[in-house]
């Protein structure tokens, strides 16, 4: 049994285990939340609060509704949604359906849609209103047969309801044109549905809960099959990194900023599923990227927890009116999704008086697996300690263990890491070892206090703004215009957004344009995948069987 000499190095009161046995399932922990902390706010969003309460009797409707649908068990259901309250309202409602959540993100285009759609066999999909006509272009997803749509007013009252309806389709113009034959509007649904008859499904931690789609260590999107023990774990694991920081103010309502999108795993682990679990107030913000709504909410509503990727916090620290917040509600910085810079570590911890607090975390491991002490004071460049019940090793290219210090591949193992590749079994073996290790694919090394650092990525993934980002991807649907012979993409630095991608293009026709391969790939790639620079060449480097060498592209650029 290997030695855990990183418990050592844990706060006080830390315990080195964590133990799921309370919960029957995810729901389990959910409703008992949602039942002790009726009376409290559960979210915030436009100004207009949703109450445990409320959350509670809302998602029982959303459940009862799925029920009357007659699925086979297991069914999922696609939330494609930015952080709106009908996304929590969902997503419990889903769980206590016994389905399973298929988190997809709104900026995909209908071909990215459409494959993650064909490959979970989702049957119902809950998109917002902006996103309808992007859902109306896919094809071949006969099993998709039931439609929701959330208007960006619901559940926000009549009267602020009726004005963020006009704003956001007439005056700001994000509702394009849709029709969806059959579609169901989402308020008419939870009125609806209330008086339904209900069954409650049985449940166990080995349950799947969520299907949360990522290109893994390969690069191929497969869905990380998340089971409803890997969730509650990871929930409990949080709650106890997080106790050193709010343990005095724990049993207090409080508030977290949730700018992050919550169909990425971090923000709906960390700001959904933990937030509900501990009866916090989600202060709901729709675009990460608008500075102005996320001072405006911070300055109504002090926020005690905030969790962002260094692109967020970056973004942040330029705006004059966020460096004139009060700070002094502000508990816990929760970094994660993409490396900190420590530049901006220390502007943020001049501006707010708050350290930032970095972890890390994949898919695949609910996420997260290792984090910083959170009553740390200072930035210090590591990803922090194995969580509770967590083993990290580093190992070599045979697969052994290394020594303290030397640099290795990432592997985990823990209650927390997922319970395969969703009908993909190849792929499942080639990331998890029979001894329960999960292989990242980053690389890195581990201190002699048990601090993991994070050196670099096996594989070729390209991180944009916390996204992972493919060049197979890209590759793949550059090449489909007929005037490109062949093409690679690498990730370059990129003081905004991380990395950025690169994309090195031989020309078929002479007359093709970087334009046109903009455009196209605009129309095909969400904006946050399509290449920043292009560069035409004649011919791409290439080992002697012909593998394109994208360290010759990376030394060229």
């Amino acid at each position: 049994m290997m030695h855990k000499f990183w418990h050592e190095s844990y706060p006080e009161g830390m315990p080195d285990q964590i133990d799921t046995g309370e919960y029957h399932s995810l729901v389990d922990l959910l409703d008992q939340a949602c039942k002790k902390h009726a009376q409290r706010v559960a979210s915030v969003s436009f100004d207009v609060s949703m109450r445990y309460a409320e959350l509670d009797r809302d998602a029982l409707s959303f459940a009862k509704w799925l029920q009357s649908l007659n699925l086979p068990r297991g069914f999922r259901v696609a939330l494609m949604m930015p952080n709106v309250p009908a996304y929590m309202v969902a997503l419990l409602g889903t769980l206590r359906a016994g389905g399973v959540v298929v988190n997809v993100n709104p900026l995909y285009t209908s071909r990215e849609l459409q494959l993650q759609i064909k490959d979970s066999g989702a049957s119902v999909i809950v998109v917002f209103e902006s996103f309808a006509h992007v859902l109306q272009k896919i094809e071949g997803c006969d099993g998709l047969v039931h439609r929701v749509v959330v208007a960006p007013g619901d559940m926000l009252g009549l009267v602020k309801g009726v004005l963020v309806n006009v704003v956001a389709r007439f005056v700001k113009k994000i509702v394009p044109t849709w029709h969806l034959a059959g579609a169901l509007r989402w308020g008419k649904l939870l009125k609806r549905a209330q008086a339904l008859p209900w069954e409650p499904p049985e449940l166990s931690l080995s349950d799947l809960a969520v299907l949360q789609y990522t290109g893994g260590t390969t690069g191929i999107p497969k869905g990380a099959m998340l089971t409803h023990g890997n969730l509650v774990a990871n929930i409990l694991q949080i709650h106890q990194v997080a106790l050193p920081a709010l343990r005095h103010v724990i049993a207090q309502p409080l508030s977290m900023l949730a700018a992050l999108p919550l169909y990425h795993v971090f923000a709906m682990t960390l700001c959904a599923l933990y937030g509900i679990h501990t009866g916090m107030k989600n202060l709901l913000v729709i675009n990460p990227r608008d500075r102005k709504a996320i001072v405006h909410v911070w300055r109504k509503h002090p926020v005690n927890i905030f969790p962002g990727v260094n692109t967020l916090f970056n973004s942040l620290l330029q705006e004059p009116e966020f460096t004139r917040l009060d700070f002094s509600a502000l508990k816990l910085v929760f970094g994660g999704g993409m490396a900190l810079q420590s530049s901006v570590a220390q502007q943020w911890v001049n501006v707010t008086g708050r350290p930032m607090i970095e972890g890390y975390g994949l898919s695949e491991c609910s996420p997260v697996v290792a984090a910083n002490p959170t009553n740390g004071t200072v930035f210090s460049g590591s990803v922090g300690l194995p969580l509770p019940s967590t083993d990290i090793e580093i190992l070599d290219a045979q697969g052994q263990a290394v020594a303290c210090g030397i640099h290795g591949e990432i592997a985990v193992r823990g209650p927390q890491v997922m319970s395969g590749y969703w009908q993909a079994p190849s792929e499942t073996a080639q990331a998890l070892r029979p001894d329960g290790l999960f292989l990242t694919g980053d690389i890195g090394w581990m201190d002699e206090k048990g601090f993991v650092f994070i050196a670099d990525r096996k594989n070729d993934m390209i991180l944009v703004s916390g996204f992972n980002v493919y060049p197979s991807e890209i590759e793949a649907v550059v090449t489909e215009h007929a005037s490109v012979a062949e093409c690679a993409a690498i990730g370059i630095p990129d003081a905004h957004s991380g990395e950025a991608v690169k994309l090195f293009v031989v020309k078929k026709n002479p007359e093709l344009t970087e334009l046109d391969i903009k455009e196209w790939c605009m129309l095909q790639l969400a904006r946050y995948k399509c290449p920043r620079t292009i560069v035409f060449c004649e011919n791409l480097p290439k080992s002697n069987v012909g593998k394109v060498l994208r360290r010759a592209l990376r030394q060229h650029g």
